[in-house]
């Protein structure tokens, strides 16, 4: 199966152009309000969605336990809907979340800036300088949210396979082209490995959940990495004893393969709540 990730300038036709992709290849579309239902069903609250919701949180949000949480269940959403089969996916992050799958196509939609601020005149009613200052908050929170949680320049081009001026071209013929990309590059081979791959992250997802969530092990920026029949734990506790219930806790989620720790142990370290 294949997965294509819409990022989008605001006002560059992003959602117009994800659906008419969706139609075209006749896949499921995933948007901001499907992956926030999903992770509303995880028990993720409203408020901690509208905090950290494709901006930088605040200095004291970026320290907070919620940042840990909120990151982790966007990607359990993600990969979840994405293993469903065939879908376009916009924003979130969906395309850092997913890089490591071969068969996926990262797609940027821009427009040049006049254009833009008609777009949103029009859309909200407002004059140039309201147009302005709505085009500039969202540029500004859009690449907060990307350079924080993913260490990327949001507008950088070289971060997407394809970057397409919707202030020139219609979202049916980006749809057409997005549609000849996916037909050149992406190989059965490549969507068979999607599979297994999607298999191997959300793995690490349980297996990570298990430990902090259900076992309620502290151990901070815990990541578990699963390669075939590998898994490797990374991440930094206090104890060799938090360490060792680590271990014993992942294995409950997968009893056979390999498995290494790589967490360090720093005493007394801590985070905010």
């Amino acid at each position: 199966m294949a997965i294509i990730t819409i990022s989008r300038e605001l006002a560059a036709l992003g959602d117009e152009t994800a659906h008419e992709l969706a139609r075209t290849l006749n896949y499921r579309f995933i948007d901001k309000h499907i992956l926030e239902e999903r992770m509303k069903s995880y028990g993720v609250a409203g408020r901690k969605l509208e905090k950290y919701d494709e901006r930088k949180p605040s200095f004291w949000a970026s320290l907070s336990q919620d940042r840990d949480d909120y990151l982790h269940y966007l990607k359990t959403a993600v990969l979840t809907e994405a293993e469903k089969g065939a879908c376009v996916l916009i924003g979130r992050g969906a395309g850092m979340i997913l890089k490591s799958l071969s068969g996926v196509l990262s797609i940027f939609l821009v427009a040049p800036y006049d254009i833009r601020a008609e777009r949103v005149k029009s859309y909200f009613h407002c004059d140039d300088k309201r147009a302005r200052q709505i085009i500039e908050q969202s540029d500004h929170d859009r690449e907060g949210f990307h350079r924080y949680f993913f260490d990327m320049q949001w507008q950088d081009p070289g971060n997407y396979h394809l970057t397409l001026n919707t202030g020139h071209l219609h979202p049916l013929l980006c749809a057409e082209i997005i549609k000849q990309l996916r037909d050149n590059i992406i190989s059965a081979d490549a969507e068979v490995q999607n599979t297994v791959r999607l298999k191997e992250l959300i793995l690490g997802q349980q297996i990570k959940h298990h430990i902090l969530y259900e076992k309620e092990i502290a151990v901070y920026f815990l990541e578990a990495s699963v390669c075939g029949d590998a898994i490797t734990l990374y991440g930094v506790a206090n104890s060799q004893s938090l360490v060792e219930a680590a271990v014993t806790a992942a294995r409950e989620v997968t009893p056979a393969g390999s498995l290494r720790s790589e967490i360090q142990i720093v005493q007394e370290y801590s985070v905010m709540p």
